[in-house]
């Protein structure tokens, strides 16, 4: 039986408990309403979608983010998945990340070294869990698990990042695991 990529998102936002944004649209398969109708990206907003998403996990010894086109399948989680309200908070967060990271740092997000694009968004995190009534920058939290999913979802996280066994294989109830291993993707 093969398993479609809706069949997986819904099977990782079970392991997730639901926590992501836009998981009650994932679980259930309807369109969530109001959403904004019209919303598009252009290709310069899927390139800083990249990059955000490349900052998160970056290039190592395995491909990062922007390997797998992350600025894209975000854009489509967005798109398909968001309510109107979301939709709003997620652009607007975007929009607004872009800005003050280039008021603050004089130069775009784009063009900026790894370890500035880095102390920024660990900043907007901070930010995020001090601010317990404002939450203000919660767009930080929705590019995390956006670019989280879409990673270990994708074929690259899947087999190279983690530790692949195709299916069906044999079933091991105890597997040994040692410090340093990579994990089993699923």
């Amino acid at each position: 039986m093969t398993m479609n990529r809706r069949d997986a998102l819904k099977s990782v936002m079970v392991m997730m408990g639901g926590t992501m944004v836009g998981a009650t649209a994932i679980m259930t398969g309807c369109t969530p309403e109001n959403q904004i109708e019209g919303l598009d990206f252009d290709p310069n907003d899927i390139a800083f979608l990249d990059e955000l998403g490349d900052t998160i996990i970056p290039e190592t010894n395995t491909p990062g983010a922007k390997a797998v086109g992350i600025g894209s399948f975000m854009v489509m989680m967005v798109k398909d998945t968001y309510d109107g309200d979301s939709q709003k908070t997620f652009v607007d967060g975007v929009n607004k990340l872009g800005k003050d990271f280039k008021a603050a740092n004089g130069k775009s997000f784009v063009g900026a070294p790894a370890e500035e694009r880095l102390a920024y968004l660990n900043g907007m995190y901070e930010a995020y869990k001090v601010s317990a009534e404002a939450r203000s920058p919660e767009v930080i939290n929705m590019l995390r698990d956006l670019t989280v999913l879409g990673y270990f979802t994708s074929e690259i996280g899947a087999t190279q990042a983690l530790n692949y066994v195709e299916v069906p294989g044999r079933f091991d109830p105890c597997i040994p695991y040692n410090e340093g291993d990579k994990a089993y993707a699923v």
